[in-house]
């Protein structure tokens, strides 16, 4: 009963922390002004709480299952599934917030409504970062649900 319980807390994190990730390339995306991006951006800032919080109740549900069922830090899926988690911290942590923050200073000095180039080409960057982040996240969730080795 308490690894079902884990799990379904794990499972509620993953929607919690991926399912808004998902959308923020969307968002931006809309921006077609510079007001409109200087509110994307706010609006992202306020939502990063889920990811953050949804990736580390990922880890630490993740860990604690392991800990319940020993026998999974020896499935390779698992052992997989931790590390590609962890690769993915790098760019969510490192990288994307990185580019957020280039973002708003680009617009705080910028005047006019219309998307300065070197906001844009920060854009396409993230965008790459993002599709990484999605491959691995949609690998994530193909190793749990299938578990294939």
């Amino acid at each position: 009963m308490l690894y079902t319980s884990v799990l379904f807390i794990h499972v509620l994190a993953a929607v919690m922390g991926l399912g808004v990730v998902f959308g923020f390339p969307i968002l931006v995306r809309m921006a077609k002004t510079a007001t409109q991006a200087k509110y994307t951006l706010q609006l992202l800032k306020n939502l990063e709480i889920l990811p953050k919080v949804g990736s580390i109740s990922l880890l630490l549900t993740g860990l604690i299952m392991g800990i319940l069922e020993t026998s999974l830090f020896t499935e390779a899926w698992f052992i997989a599934s931790i590390a590609i988690y962890l690769i993915t911290q790098i760019f969510v942590i490192g990288m994307l917030p990185r580019n957020l923050k280039a973002q708003a200073a680009i617009l705080e000095n910028h005047k006019g409504e219309e998307l300065p180039p070197e906001y844009k080409a920060i854009t396409k960057q993230s965008a790459k970062i993002e599709g990484i982040t999605h491959v691995f996240a949609f690998l994530l969730i193909l190793l749990m649900v299938y578990q294939p080795f």
